[in-house]
């Protein structure tokens, strides 16, 4: 009986427990026991709240039983990304600097989620401060991916998409700033969407680059994802970049998938040299599919895009700069040395040298020198430049077509430690995904299908205009469905890893 309220969808969850058929504790205690058998080979979880989890559950059992009504995801078990703070968790961000410390308030997203009746099960493994593309810069150690164990599952949103890979949970949240949920989805093979930016509260999420953090859902389907998608977004207004209008109708998208005469962009800048053929392959069968549908294929070309990588590794770390500049071994966190014997600024070089990780420093002293005296303009000022010119390039796109696609990454997952010692290597992980943060275009990762190379997940990217998310799901949708129909949905039925088949 667990193993198959473990493989049941969001939704179908969902009604079961409205239903009576089961109840919100039954599906918790399924949950958490098939983390307590795998998660100690996959590394998804930094803290799990059982006890907590049970309590929520009963609360929902308790007002289905009392008449009450409930959300669509009520009872709905879910991973939260440890870049959210919880009131009653621990919230470390992956970080040594953040090591046990508990929050005394919850983000609004996770406010959100306890009145809808999710249960929270626990804070997912992520890339310290979500800088990197592995889930390999977390200082309590790398998430594995549940296809093979031996690679990474993406990041940094890593242990959220591995723990909907290895039907830990069947949804889960995570923040894409660089591609950081959409990426790990598609090395993972669960579906992963990027919200409009300020269509998500940012309110309580630890910042790395305040322009560009967006939160969103992951999930195993198109519809669990939209309904997860409605359940956390909406006007916030404790955050002065939330979008103050009507959330767009997703999840009557996602049902829709009818993709029939519906205008659809390939972008060529967006694949080509240096993909992976098995990835090329599977995309263009999956464009081939959609037009099939009745959707018209056009190439648009969007020129800048090509610039938009170098642009960003200027501008995220320009603003994880002065965003990390609050841990300062005073307020929160570590504290390395003391008053007597250091001063003030001794005890904020030691703890922040004792409590940042790697590619933290690498990030923080890039940004640091982009924004200095005398190369602030050469620098961050022409990056900015450069992502205007992106958001050119989508407004002219979007007057020719309805939505872009491409490939979600140029390869499938990589083995672990394979990049982590070649920085340039690892960035080139989110050429695709990047633009949509830089433009705050709404953008999917929707699987389709195994590499014939080597048995490994494949995303394809689409992608939207600013707040017209119901776009991607009604292609995303639609595509699945396909999908589905043509060889067998969704593809973790396939899985050759150790995890997913166990």
């Amino acid at each position: 009986m667990d193993d198959e309220l473990t493989r049941l969808s969001a939704a179908a969850l969902a009604a079961a427990i409205a239903a009576g058929e089961v109840s919100a504790l039954e599906v918790t205690d399924a949950h958490l026991a098939r983390i307590e058998e795998v998660d100690s080979e996959v590394n998804a979880f930094l803290h799990v709240a059982s006890d907590r989890a049970r309590e929520a559950a009963r609360e929902v059992d308790h007002r289905r039983a009392a008449g009450d009504a409930l959300g669509p995801l009520a009872g709905v078990p879910l991973a939260l990304k440890d870049v959210f703070t919880t009131k009653d968790m621990p919230t470390t961000c992956a970080s040594r600097i953040l090591e046990g410390w508990q929050p005394p308030y919850d983000a609004t997203v996770t406010q959100r989620l306890r009145q809808a009746g999710v249960v929270i099960l626990g804070k997912a493994n992520m890339d310290e401060f979500a800088m990197g593309s592995s889930t390999e810069n977390s200082a309590y150690g790398p998430t594995h991916n549940p296809w093979d164990l031996t690679k990474v599952p993406g990041g940094s949103s890593g242990g959220s998409a591995a723990a909907v890979a290895a039907w830990e949970v069947p949804l889960a949240i995570g923040t894409d700033t660089g591609g950081s949920i959409r990426q790990p989805a598609a090395m993972c093979g669960v579906v992963g969407v990027k919200p409009s930016y300020g269509g998500s509260s940012r309110y309580g999420l630890v910042a790395f680059a305040s322009s560009l953090d967006t939160p969103g859902p992951l999930a195993r389907t198109v519809l669990d994802a939209a309904l997860l998608h409605e359940a956390m977004s909406g006007h916030d207004p404790a955050d002065s970049t939330s979008v103050n209008a009507p959330v767009p109708a997703v999840v009557a998208a996602a049902r829709e998938a009818d993709v029939s005469g519906l205008r659809i962009g390939v972008v060529p800048e967006l694949s080509g040299v240096g993909y992976q053929p098995g990835v090329l392959a599977l995309f263009g069968e999956a464009v081939e599919l959609l037009e099939s549908l009745g959707a018209k294929i056009s190439e648009v070309s969007c020129p800048h895009f090509a610039y938009a990588l170098p642009a960003y590794y200027l501008i995220a770390p320009s603003e994880c700069s002065s965003n990390l500049a609050r841990f300062d071994g005073v307020r929160y966190g570590l504290r390395v040395g003391d008053d007597e014997t250091h001063s003030m600024d001794e005890v904020t070089s030691l703890t922040r040298a004792a409590g940042f990780g790697p590619e933290v420093k690498r990030r923080i002293m890039l940004g640091t020198y982009a924004l200095s005296s005398g190369y602030y303009q050469a620098y961050y000022g022409q990056a900015q430049q450069v992502r205007t010119l992106v958001k050119m390039d989508f407004e002219a796109a979007f007057g020719l077509v309805d939505v872009l696609v491409s490939p979600t990454l140029p390869t499938t997952a990589f083995p672990i430690g394979e990049r982590i010692d070649d920085p340039i290597a690892m960035y080139q992980s989110d050429l695709c995904t990047i633009p949509s943060n830089l433009g705050g275009n709404p953008a999917i990762s929707v699987p389709c299908g195994l590499a014939p190379e080597d048995g490994l997940p494949v995303g394809l990217q689409i992608m939207a205009p600013l707040h017209a998310d119901d776009r991607i799901y009604r292609v995303g949708s639609a595509l699945e469905a396909a999908l589905r129909q043509r060889r067998g949905y969704p593809f973790l039925d396939d899985a050759r890893g150790l995890i997913a088949n166990r």
